[in-house]
């Protein structure tokens, strides 16, 4: 794709989708012949945006003469023009200054970075936060309510905690619950949630706990209490995106906001960057999401360790300035890395 562009087919291609990403409005060849200095007439011009439009990478709007990118000229772009520089010394003060005061509470840094991406790109700002079955298991503790009612609460590594109310079979006292904790803390602490489930059930085949009851019964307790959750995502600067542009028309509008509300669709496509390593740029269909037209996705993972944790990002309109929030997202996702491994 795009292969076969000329060094001027590829200049007056880059000078529209830059016009476009500041303007909002469809490009015409005079524009584009007088902004950027091309030595070249602007019918020149015009017989280049004719057939860069042939190529799938123009397009022209009924209601005008000048043309505007398609995403796949934003795919190329991004691919073979775009320079991206580094973040700039203000901006990456103002992030860094944001979490030097930062609690460390898992939740509540995540919170805070879905709303300084937005505030920093002028977009949309996204956090998926870790899933609780990827963390490490430090401490379980079950505490007596009243009857046969149990508090179970899971404390993982990086700080998260669990609360899952349990309805007994059985009426425990509080010294029996504590004798549990302690037992099931030495047997599954320091390993991965998603790993303990199992961990019970070998453990539930040993002869010991066969001929203890108070270790069954433990272990019976552990299994109802580790169930996996809905993967949280924080999201900040929805009305950034309404504030463009292309998305002043009320129906455009509702489909934005359709997009935002289906939580499952952003969580799927989050979890497609999981496995993926450094920044991922998803633009307008690509995500493969309803209602997603005309935005574009840039997200990177943030790590602990060799564990990654989960995905932080950008949605904007596939009109974006790249070149600025490739480097916001990229630095971020480091720096909150690094906040989470310092912890």
């Amino acid at each position: 794709m795009g292969e076969g562009l000329s060094e001027r087919n590829k200049q007056i291609l880059e000078a529209i989708i830059e016009d476009y990403i500041v303007t909002a409005e469809p490009v015409g060849s005079r524009a584009v012949a007088r902004r950027h200095g091309l030595t070249l007439s602007p019918a020149t011009v015009r017989n280049v945006m004719a057939d860069l439009e042939e190529m799938g990478f123009l397009t022209s709007p009924h209601t005008s003469a000048g043309r505007v990118p398609t995403d796949q000229a934003y795919r190329f772009y991004v691919d073979s023009l775009l320079a991206v520089g580094r973040i700039d010394k203000a901006e990456r003060e103002r992030i860094r200054k944001c979490y030097s005061g930062a609690g460390r509470d898992i939740g509540a840094v995540l919170h805070e970075t879905s709303r300084l991406l937005s505030s920093v790109s002028h977009y949309m700002g996204i956090v998926l936060a870790p899933r609780f079955s990827s963390t490490i298991l430090r401490h379980m503790e079950f505490v007596k309510l009243g009857g046969r009612r149990i508090l179970a609460i899971l404390v993982a590594q990086n700080g998260a905690v669990q609360n899952r109310l349990i309805e007994s079979e059985e009426d425990f006292s509080a010294t029996d619950l504590v004798r549990m904790s302690n037992y099931l803390n030495e047997l599954l602490q320091g390993h991965p949630i998603a790993e303990v489930r199992t961990r019970i059930l070998e453990e539930m085949q040993n002869e010991k706990v066969l001929y203890d009851t108070l270790l069954s019964r433990a272990l019976r307790l552990s299994e109802q209490t580790i169930v996996e959750s809905g993967a949280e995502i924080f999201m900040e600067g929805q009305t950034n995106i309404l504030d463009q542009p292309e998305f002043a028309d009320v129906g455009r509008m509702k489909e934005v906001f359709r997009a935002f509300e289906e939580k499952n669709q952003l969580v799927d496509l989050l979890d497609r960057c999981i496995s993926a390593q450094g920044v991922q740029i998803f633009i307008g269909s690509e995500t493969h999401l309803s209602h997603m037209e005309g935005l574009s996705v840039i997200t990177s993972t943030y790590v602990s360790g060799k564990n990654t944790l989960g995905v932080l990002g950008v949605i904007g309109p596939t009109r974006m300035g790249y070149g600025k929030v490739i480097p916001i997202v990229d630095y971020t996702a480091k720096l909150v890395s690094r906040l989470l491994e310092d912890e």
